[in-house]
């Protein structure tokens, strides 16, 4: 299980790799980080281990690697945290910057999500259960943005982009994170 410290100043969680993404920007001058958001993600679709989300948001998949990577060829995401299916944690963006993994989104009537959340990747897919591993270590990297952001909100992709995303998808079990913050954070239930 991944131990990790706190978001330092410059916006990086302490005791977790970190792979940075070419794929960022500055965050409009004023706007606070007050939404999480919830992803998964598997490359080739449905395997889990491969690397090749590292690949992705770090700009290094080989697009001939995988008949479905042609898709992805020019695509220019990534997230501020992988949480892999045994619970390691990779950062790619500082929770201080813009990652590029909304896209086109809304909350609460507000556009833009990536301009005021944190992205957070699950290893997986919509038809797999996560693991009690990948839930522990969200729920702490819950508890540390917590500490050093106004976080006011969790949601899924589904939830900031409904009709054009499923992520984290059906299987994803929300109520798990009532340890880690008040139920008025989480969405709704169904």
């Amino acid at each position: 299980m991944t131990v990790f410290g706190p978001v330092d100043e410059a916006g990086w969680l302490r005791g977790v790799a970190r792979r940075e993404s070419p794929y960022c920007d500055q965050r409009p001058a004023g706007v606070q980080v007050e939404l999480l958001v919830i992803h998964s993600i598997s490359l080739p679709p449905g395997v889990f281990g491969s690397g090749d989300v590292a690949r992705l948001f770090t700009g290094q998949l080989d697009s001939t690697a995988h008949p479905f990577y042609a898709s992805l060829g020019g695509l220019r995401v990534s997230a501020h945290f992988l949480i892999e299916r045994d619970g390691a944690v990779t950062q790619f963006v500082s929770c201080d910057r813009r990652a590029w993994h909304a896209g086109v989104s809304t909350f609460e009537g507000r556009p833009a999500c990536n301009d005021f959340s944190v992205g957070v990747e699950l290893e997986g897919c919509d038809f797999v259960p996560f693991t009690d591993a990948q839930y522990e270590v969200l729920g702490q990297l819950l508890i540390a943005l917590r500490a050093r952001y106004p976080l006011r909100a969790v949601r899924g992709h589904s939830h900031i982009a409904p009709g054009r995303k499923t992520d984290p998808g059906p299987l994803f079990d929300w109520h798990r994170l009532r340890t880690y913050c008040p139920p008025t954070m989480l969405p709704p239930a169904n």
